[in-house]
């Protein structure tokens, strides 16, 4: 009985393992229909019986903000450049952090971000950090850094079932997401931490200060040149 059980275990996990890797493979080039977290957002307008109008509009890289690309990167994660998924340097820092108590410090990469919106649901288990971590691993390995920032920016959150670029800056600023301007980009991008709270169009003045502090770190990191061999800046693990 135990092997027949072993047995099927090992087979289920297969096929997940086999289908997650088709799913990553088949994403690299179509763009996503949606992402677990707009299906949660949709689920929990239906139990609270409040209704929401989800948005969002796909748009490749070239029509993109180049400004929004770097805003986000200076703001969310400096090194999404050079890493392969996960900043552990960072990890070790929120942990020793939130050892002392008070605030939760996150870690998450923008890898991470797009593994669990896309896939996964939200909440803490061990459970979902460890898919979290296995989808991150597979869109390292199968995607270019480049895709990997494209498909964060058509699906990360920005309000209230405001869903990726195109949308956020037609809902806060009503032009579309390549006409962003760099004050405006540093905007969305502060307010990622908490976009639900925070608002990009009517920021607060910590969102304010957040927003030029991201403007300093964007002028530090090279502006527009720091995308610039975005898929090519990465060294093999072994060579670290």
């Amino acid at each position: 009985m135990l092997r027949t059980i072993f047995r099927r275990l090992t087979k289920a996990l297969l096929w997940f393992a086999g289908g997650s890797v088709l799913l990553v493979l088949v994403f690299r080039f179509v763009p996503p229909p949606g992402t677990a977290l707009m299906v949660e957002r949709k689920v929990e307008s239906w139990v609270d019986g409040e209704p929401i109008d989800l948005q969002r509009t796909w748009k490749p890289w070239d029509e993109i903000s180049d400004d929004l690309k770097v805003a986000v990167m200076a703001g969310e994660d400096q090194k999404f450049p050079e890493h392969w998924g996960f900043d552990f340097s960072a990890i070790q820092a929120a942990l020793a952090h939130n050892e002392l108590g008070g605030s939760i410090r996150g870690a998450s990469t923008l890898s991470q971000q797009v593994s669990k919106n896309l896939f996964l649901w939200a909440g803490r288990s061990y459970l979902r950090k460890g898919l979290e971590a296995w989808f991150t691993a597979l869109i390292e390995v199968f995607w270019p850094k480049q895709r990997i920032l494209e498909v964060y920016l058509n699906s990360v959150e920005w309000d209230d079932g405001v869903f990726g670029a195109e949308a956020a800056a037609r809902h806060h600023f009503g032009v579309s997401a390549k006409s962003l301007s760099r004050q405006q980009a540093s905007y969305l991008a502060a307010v990622l931490p908490n976009p639900r709270v925070w608002s990009a169009s009517h920021p607060t003045a910590y969102v304010s200060r957040r927003a030029g502090w991201i403007r300093q770190q964007m002028s530090q990191l090279g502006g527009d040149s720091y995308l610039l061999g975005l898929n090519d800046s990465r060294r093999a693990p072994w060579s670290q």
